[in-house]
């Protein structure tokens, strides 16, 4: 679920929010690290959950017509498929994803339910639901794909949606095109015979991208005053006032990324940070910041510090 550029924005959300020196105690500040990332698997959580929670609104609008004193015919014999919505029912059977539901304690639509009505009417006012419910009888490929258009077309760009999370947690606006990007992928991919851990991704791809988010986090950390010389030697005709503080970080995180990362490319460790400064800092940083990586490693590979292992890397 989690990729390497998340990381990094991650990391420098928290050195930017760091307001201590290298002496000091920062265990709280890399806690906070770690948690702000796990962080992202709640709100991958809720955002699954909350398909199951309008299939469960869908099935209640459903028993409450049929119970009408003045019920119609429709009402009395309604046509049931988006209930019985394969997709969504293989959601609700899977016993380890209602295991990690509780584990994690996702129960925000128990309480803020008005979200779930909002997203439901949304689905069935469009004209995407009424051309799905023209008929009463589908397979788990037509199932798959509205629950794919369903999720794409209306409850990710939903905009109460948005700021609800948004109130919720503020970390989790960075957080949110990756997770609806994996769940798309998920519901995009399942079969009926896909296993129970399914959607139960992992978080981290393998125990190295936890131990760079750690590493890169400390490594720029204790080493800001030598990375401060390397930028300000570079940066000699700008006033230090006038460089965005987002792009200091980026800067101290990428040459600390060059030092001390060997098995990272050197044309990766650029092209990731400057795609980071394109959206959190200025519309100019990317220049900025590329000019100055470029004299550095131009510099490095000249002296020999470049210390890459493997082919391509330079």
């Amino acid at each position: 679920m989690l990729n390497r550029r998340h990381i990094r924005v991650k990391v420098m959300q928290t050195l930017y929010a760091f307001k201590g020196g290298e002496s000091d105690d920062f265990s709280k500040d890399q806690k906070f690290l770690l948690f702000s990332i796990d962080n992202m698997y709640n709100l991958y959580l809720l955002l699954i959950s909350l398909l199951l929670e309008v299939q469960k609104r869908a099935e209640d609008d459903l028993q409450k017509k049929q119970k009408k004193h003045l019920a119609t015919q429709e009402d009395k014999d309604p046509n049931k498929k988006f209930v019985n919505n394969q997709l969504l029912n293989l959601l609700i059977d899977n016993l380890q994803l209602n295991d990690q539901l509780d584990a994690h304690k996702i129960t925000n639509w128990e309480l803020d339910g008005e979200y779930v009505d909002v997203i439901f009417k949304a689905i069935i006012k469009s004209d995407l639901y009424k051309d799905y419910m023209k008929t009463r009888v589908s397979d788990f490929r037509e199932d798959k794909d509205f629950i794919v258009d369903a999720f794409k077309d209306i409850i990710a760009p939903n905009e109460k949606l948005y700021e609800y999370l948004e109130d919720k947690n503020l970390t989790w606006l960075d957080d949110l095109p990756t997770v609806n990007t994996t769940i798309l992928k998920l519901l995009r991919k399942v079969k009926i015979t896909s296993p129970e851990n399914y959607f139960t991704p992992k978080l981290y791809k393998d125990s190295d991208d936890q131990k760079f988010a750690v590493d890169l986090f400390k490594k720029t950390l204790l080493n800001r005053s030598l990375l401060n010389k390397e930028i300000e030697a570079k940066t000699k005709n700008w006033d230090s006032d006038r460089i965005a503080s987002v792009d200091y970080v980026l800067l101290q995180m990428a040459i600390s990324e060059l030092n001390n990362f060997p098995s990272i490319p050197v044309k990766v460790t650029i092209n990731e940070y400057l795609e980071i400064a394109k959206e959190y800092s200025t519309p100019k940083s990317s220049i900025f910041i590329n000019g100055i990586l470029d004299k550095l490693v131009k510099e490095y590979d000249a002296a020999g510090k470049l210390n890459k292992i493997g082919r391509g890397l330079l």
